[in-house]
């Protein structure tokens, strides 16, 4: 099966289940600038316990291994968990949606889009470079993470609300990262 034919029967379960989501990540990253490839896909959702037991329930165990456990603590935590599929390997970390402000603003400003095929909920595009400026920080200032940035900047920059980019930036604390990848698109 291909990553489209699991996104496909992903977003079908979480929909199925009645869970909140959108498509986050490089995969998001990538429909909004420049491709690459990826060893997994990355959803934000929102849950509670009642849509978490409906979503866990959904998953065939002959199809997908999820620990029940990982995903309780995840929800406790407001961490992640994953998912796997059985029968290709691929995984799909469930980043279970934080209760700050800009984790409920990103989640409300989500958009419907076509990725891979496949109908989806997805984040914006000036969310999808908050989040990876956040990864990117995260992790030590991963250069994978503001290349994905750089990205999504270079293809949609025009159009992006800068001045809601920039205000979060502040806010989260990535301001510096923003103006790195911005000095160094010019």
């Amino acid at each position: 099966m291909s990553v489209e034919g699991f996104l496909a029967r992903l977003v079908a379960v979480l929909e199925a289940a009645g869970v909140p989501y959108m498509l986050s990540g490089s995969l998001a990253s990538a429909y909004y600038g420049i491709p690459r490839s990826t060893q997994d896909i990355d959803i934000v959702v929102r849950l509670d316990l009642r849509t978490l037991a409906a979503l866990l329930s959904a998953l065939s165990s002959e199809q997908y291994y999820v620990s029940e456990a990982a995903a309780k603590d995840a929800l406790r935590r407001q961490g992640q968990f994953n998912i796997i599929d059985l029968d290709t390997g691929w995984k799909v970390d469930l980043i279970i949606r934080k209760r700050r402000p800009f984790s409920r603003t990103e989640f409300e400003r989500r958009t419907a889009a076509e990725v891979l095929g496949v109908p989806l909920m997805i984040c914006s595009p000036e969310d999808s470079i908050l989040s990876k400026l956040e990864w990117a920080r995260k992790s030590g200032g991963s250069e994978r993470q503001l290349r994905d940035v750089a990205g999504v900047w270079q293809i949609r920059g025009a159009q992006l609300d800068r001045d809601y980019i920039e205000h979060w930036a502040r806010e989260l604390g990535v301001e510096s990262l923003w103006a790195t990848v911005l000095a160094s698109s010019l």
